[in-house]
């Protein structure tokens, strides 16, 4: 990012944020703790968005944390998100990732699906489908998926003779990213979003967790209608003239060159898998998540498959950090007062849109989109306002907190252009500009926002059915 936005854009938030925490503009509706806490949220989200000086975004979130602790906000608020049981399914989940990569399984799932392709536009891309979705199956970390697929993606757009900057290249490469992202937030654990967002509502007395079986009901039909959609209106939007040029043997030979299985790798996918049985059976054997992914996580460690060493380099912990702060923000603005006084801002302006639930979510969608431009911050900071007042937005006007995740899911994926999300900035270093082409991005962010909208004409009533609007 631009030095001058850099200074410019935080500055702005960090004036704004000095200017509510002396003046305490908001009183008497908000007391003046809600007013400083308001100021420090500003403050961590210009440092979590802009970056300033290098700092990192687990570094502001000690400076909020500290801040919090001096204004005399409970401790056991202002850690919520630490002891909450979603932050202990993401550190064992995140850990699968660095396995996957570690041991070189990803890769190899990865070429054994592409082996099997057929040597054709739509037969590449299915099983770019294939592999996105085992690989979501087990890992949520879309940064592990991402890093282990770019390179895969990378070679087979060369095997497949597609010039840079050729419409066929973006296609391949744009399709092999989204696959990435889009499929596993059906499920839990099928990316981060489900630990964040657990951890938010947790931090909710009146919502609680999510377990998988109410993720799964709510977000696996859209998940699925937009990952259809998007391969099929990238390949219309994207389409090449030539056909492929490859040799019918060339993955064959790229999968051969991996070996055989090794043990690390034979460990790895049989606790994998297992995990994953254990999530989708969640409903028969009330095992948490969590449990299951600690247990997981202990197994790896005791077979040899981690390191002992490796429990401190394996996974990124100042994001850890992070998203730890950031789910505790939903408890930190119950405490302060902030989610009561949001819940009487906020509430009232969804009253326009509030006739139907064609009208709400349709008209609601967009505009989640729209913050995606500013908010690039992994979404937490407009999920941090929106999570706490949904049970006021059930209360008023019946729509019930279940439906608003694969909503928060859809907005949180937007891709009309690279900064707006990380896993594509992710995509494009490790690319080292022999990638997409960015006006192809932006069109194939068109077809996920067009794709996103058709499947929710079929989630509507899908919902409605489930009696999520009252």
């Amino acid at each position: 990012m631009n030095k001058k936005v850099v200074w410019i854009g935080f500055s702005l938030l960090l004036l704004l944020g000095l200017y509510i925490g002396i003046a305490l503009p908001f009183t008497p509706a908000l007391d003046p703790l809600g007013n400083r806490v308001l100021m420090m949220l500003l403050i961590t989200v210009g440092i979590w968005i802009f970056k300033p000086l290098g700092i990192s975004q687990a570094t502001g979130g000690c400076l909020f944390a500290a801040s919090l602790l001096i204004m005399g906000v409970a401790p056991a608020k202002i850690f919520s998100g630490f002891t909450s049981t979603a932050v202990w399914t993401l550190i064992p989940a995140l850990f699968f990732g660095f396995v996957l990569a570690k041991t070189g399984l990803g890769r190899r799932i990865a070429y054994l699906g592409m082996k099997y392709a057929r040597l054709t536009y739509p037969g590449i891309l299915f099983i770019w489908v294939v592999i996105g979705v085992v690989l979501s199956l087990l890992t949520p970390s879309i940064t592990v998926r991402v890093v282990i697929i770019t390179p895969i993606a990378m070679n087979c757009v060369d095997l497949c003779h597609l010039e840079e900057k050729s419409r066929g290249r973006s296609l391949v490469l744009l399709t092999a990213w989204a696959m990435a992202l889009i499929p596993g937030t059906g499920w839990l654990t099928g990316s981060l979003n489900g630990p964040i967002l657990s951890g938010l509502y947790a931090g909710v007395p009146e919502l609680g967790p999510i377990d998988s079986a109410a993720w799964l009901s709510v977000a696996m039909l859209p998940a699925a209608l937009i990952s259809v959609l998007v391969v099929v209106g990238g390949y219309i939007v994207l389409r090449p003239a030539d056909r492929l040029n490859i040799q019918k043997d060339a993955f064959l030979l790229e999968y051969k060159k991996l070996g055989p299985m090794s043990r690390d790798e034979k460990i790895t996918m049989l606790i994998l898998v297992g995990a994953c049985l254990f999530f989708a059976t969640s409903s028969l054997h009330k095992i948490p998540d969590a449990a299951v992914c600690l247990v997981a996580f202990f197994l790896l460690v005791v077979l040899g498959v981690i390191r002992p060493q490796e429990i401190n380099t394996g996974i990124n912990w100042d994001l850890m950090i992070f998203y730890g702060v950031a789910m505790s923000l939903s408890a930190v603005f119950q405490a302060a007062g902030v989610s009561a006084w949001l819940s009487d801002l906020l509430v009232p302006l969804f009253a326009p849109i509030s006739g139907s639930p064609w009208l709400f979510i349709l008209a609601l969608m967009p505009i989640l989109f729209l913050l995606r431009f500013i908010d690039i911050a992994l979404f937490v900071p407009s999920l941090a306002v929106l999570v706490p007042i949904l049970p006021q937005v059930f209360q008023v006007y019946g729509v019930h907190p279940l439906v608003w995740i694969p909503l928060f899911n859809i907005a949180i994926n937007a891709c009309f252009m690279s900064y707006q999300n990380v896993f594509a900035l992710i995509a494009e270093s490790n690319m080292q500009g022999r990638g997409w082409v960015p006006s192809h991005f932006t069109r194939f962010g068109v077809v996920y926002f067009v794709s996103s909208m058709l499947a929710l004409l079929v989630a509507i009533p899908y919902w409605i059915s489930m009696g999520l609007f009252s």
